[in-house]
């Protein structure tokens, strides 16, 4: 068994250590509207549940060079955000939002997505996503150490569920109908894959 020290490592060796142990890992496409009025889209796979009463989701958004980005900018000047699962149906464009652009170009047009009003808050989701989670800013930390912030931490609290009727059947979700892909190391990708069911002690 190797074993390393992360003080030793660079921070690219820590995040591939990271990234390429911690699979899959769930996709968060994010809406958010800058200043100018700019509607935003990324993608992020450090996203999870953190919890059902209320219900709340996490996002962690790794600063570059100190440099916020313009998700964590626009959800802390504005306090709403869209989250979508990403899907088999939807990866590919939602990928071509990943690349790095100006805070005033819209990943949205670039990736060719449609935009669906919300219900509670300002900020719109997109139409091509299953499921979507209109949420405000619970929470936000910022993580970092030598006085250098690396991570903004987003808790946001889901103020309005949307799912698609294919994929909600008796208050539950269907997983093979949603189809949701999840991230792994590099460039790629993965679905659900091979599924078991084993039950919990009593």
């Amino acid at each position: 068994m190797l074993s390393f020290n992360p003080n030793d490592n660079t921070e690219r060796e820590n995040y591939k250590l990271l990234i390429g142990s911690i699979v899959p890992r769930p996709i968060a496409f994010i809406t958010s509207v800058g200043e100018d009025g700019t509607i935003n889209g990324a993608p992020f796979s450090y996203f999870n549940v953190v919890s059902s009463n209320p219900p709340m989701i996490s996002i962690s958004t790794q600063r570059k060079n100190g440099i916020q980005k313009d998700t964590a900018r626009n959800i802390m000047e504005k306090k709403e955000f869209v989250v979508h699962i990403v899907d088999e149906q939807n990866v590919e464009k939602i990928n071509i939002t990943a690349a790095s652009l100006p805070p005033q170009i819209s990943e949205i047009e670039k990736a060719g997505l449609t935009l669906a009003e919300s219900e509670s808050i300002s900020v719109p989701g997109i139409k091509e996503s299953k499921v979507r989670f209109e949420c405000i800013l619970e929470h936000s930390v910022q993580l970092g150490e030598n006085n250098t912030i690396g991570t903004d931490l987003i808790i946001g609290k889901i103020v309005r569920f949307h799912m698609d009727e294919e994929i909600y059947e008796d208050g539950r979700i269907n997983h093979e109908k949603l189809g949701a892909m999840s991230r792994l190391a590099g460039p790629n990708y993965a679905g659900i894959g091979d599924v078991i069911s084993i039950e919990r002690p009593k």
